[in-house]
């Protein structure tokens, strides 16, 4: 569930179905002090999002239920997470992978597999140092 207990740490949900990802985000991201909140899918995703309240999403593309797509527009559509920065997740690196999750709201697309610099560059980019909830 979640890697740190402080207070302070920025909190950031990992969606995607694939357990290798999730823990090599969640590693880069706890040795880096953020809080890290992994969910298998969209579902599973949706359902911890209220109580975790993440200041960052990453969303994978291709998943089961609900796919990436679906989720992240689920998010931008809810009034409590529209402004919340969701980053597309894809082995693919294509332009209509890019379009589809520009049309659904993501703010990025970061390829997979990723690596830690890309992961903190990324959440660095769409997190602010202000701490105003």
């Amino acid at each position: 569930m979640t890697t740190s207990v402080e207070t302070g740490a920025v909190k950031i949900m990992v969606i995607d179905d694939s357990s290798t990802i999730r823990r090599s985000a969640e590693i880069f991201l706890g040795q880096a002090g953020y809080q890290v909140v992994l969910a298998d899918d969209g579902f599973d995703a949706l359902a911890k999002m209220n109580d975790h309240k993440p200041a960052l999403i990453f969303c994978d593309i291709l998943m089961p239920r609900l796919d990436g797509y679906q989720t992240c527009a689920l998010i931008k559509k809810s009034a409590r997470f529209h402004t919340t920065p969701v980053i597309m997740l894809s082995s693919k690196d294509g332009l209509f992978d890019r379009a589809r999750g520009a049309m659904v709201g993501s703010d990025a697309y970061l390829t997979k597999p990723f690596t830690k610099d890309s992961l903190l560059k990324t959440v660095r980019q769409y997190t602010t140092p202000a701490l105003s909830q």
